[in-house]
């Protein structure tokens, strides 16, 4: 039997479990009755059906994470990357049972295998998407869940590839009133060099304020045609 609904009046002091038959309630005590059931509530036993039911669906479990881009899979669950790893591991160890345990060749090759599955290990944990040969794929359609993998590194080229360009610039217009230029463009003036490596830092900058200034770039009669 199971006990569906019971309340305790206020000022009740005995214990239930040893009844005293002189016992009565205080005259503003309410009455409560205490109802038993032989048979358990359906909708008690519905709720443990519906529990029992979601543990045994394969729904309670995660599922695995999915590709975003049709034809490619997570480098991580591809068994083509994974084979492409061993392979390249086994081709070094091979290698390295040509050589002494302790020579500088078996060093360099010992290297290089954890270099190489180091590599394979940021591949996987990078979330980088493979094709069906095991290779890595780029995503470059401009979705902000791949941008580390093209955006990202191409900003950062661009800027390191203005940053060259506008220090070479910036050294040739320093010396061009020199009475050697070419000398200074053949032998490298590292003093006045090293300043404008520092100070191109900010091109972007200078090459705005130059550009509403109207100096970033001459007139065609300026231009000398050889």
């Amino acid at each position: 039997m199971s006990l569906t609904s019971t309340m305790v009046p206020r000022g009740l002091t005995h214990s239930l479990s040893r009844p005293n038959p002189t016992f009565s309630l205080p005259p503003n005590a309410t009455r409560y009755r205490a109802r038993c059931s032989s048979s358990t509530s359906p909708t008690f036993a519905a709720g443990l059906a519906l529990a029992a039911v979601l543990a045994a669906s394969p729904m309670a479990a995660p599922e695995p994470a999915m590709a975003d881009i049709a034809g490619l899979t997570p480098c991580k669950e591809s068994k083509a990357f994974a084979k492409r790893e061993k392979q390249a591991v086994k081709k070094l160890e091979s290698s390295l049972k040509l050589y002494a345990p302790d020579s500088a060749p078996a060093l360099a090759i010992k290297a290089t295998i954890e270099k190489t599955k180091r590599r394979f290990a940021n591949y996987g944990k990078q979330g980088l998407l493979c094709g069906a040969e095991g290779l890595p794929h780029l995503i470059v359609s401009g979705d902000q869940r791949h941008w580390g993998e093209f955006i990202t590194p191409g900003i950062l080229f661009l800027y390191i590839a203005g940053w060259i360009g506008w220090v070479g610039r910036s050294y040739l217009i320093a010396i061009r009133d020199d009475k050697k230029p070419t000398q200074k463009e053949i032998i490298i003036d590292v003093p006045l060099a090293s300043g404008l490596l520092w100070r191109g830092f900010i091109w972007p900058v200078a090459a705005l304020r130059e550009y509403v200034n109207g100096d970033l770039v001459v007139d065609d009669a300026d231009v000398t045609v050889l």
